[in-house]
């Protein structure tokens, strides 16, 4: 298999970020259009995320936040927003960097975004340089497979048609 040396994968997932940011750009600038309004999903542990306690503990995984009617003061800059909302009548102001984003929703228009943890993990941590243990041959693979099949299992009568081996008629 070819190496990906452009990393596609990365530009397409920055470049649905961008979606993100541009969206949450234009919500704290003019404010939420008609009826649309945003689930936003995010680690809660994720690098550079700001919580209180009590919402850690609440939360100590993945959070969903909803930006509908009450939330304030969104900021938004190029690589995380801040927002205040208010949790059980309590305000609280929280920090999320766009790269702790695992889901951003629309419900209004549908549109859903899914973003892969393992993708931001896999850019912390560079791929192993040593090569994998090689798959033993096709053959090798099979015979295991019957072998293990044929000392698990007492024979089956057989139902229909029977499989045969042209080897055994074969004059050696």
């Amino acid at each position: 298999m070819a190496t990906d040396h452009i990393r596609y994968d990365v530009l397409a997932r920055d470049a649905l970020r961008g979606v993100l940011r541009r969206v949450l750009s234009d919500a704290a600038e003019h404010g939420l259009p008609g009826e649309h309004h945003f689930y936003i999903t995010f680690l809660s542990h994720g690098d550079g995320v700001k919580l209180s306690p009590r919402l850690l503990a609440q939360y100590p995984e993945e959070m969903t936040i909803i930006l509908q009617h009450q939330f304030w003061d969104l900021v938004v800059t190029e690589d995380r927003f801040e927002v205040g909302l208010s949790f059980g009548g309590i305000p609280e102001r929280l920090n999320v960097p766009f790269a702790a984003v695992t889901r951003f929703l629309d419900p209004s228009a549908p549109f859903d975004l899914r973003f892969d943890v393992s993708d931001a993990l896999a850019e912390e941590t560079p791929p192993a340089t040593a090569p994998a243990a090689p798959l033993p041959a096709p053959a090798a693979r099979a015979a295991e497979t019957e072998t293990a099949e044929t000392e698990q299992e007492p024979a089956k009568p057989s139902e229909g048609a029977e499989v045969v081996r042209l080897d055994r008629f074969r004059k050696k």
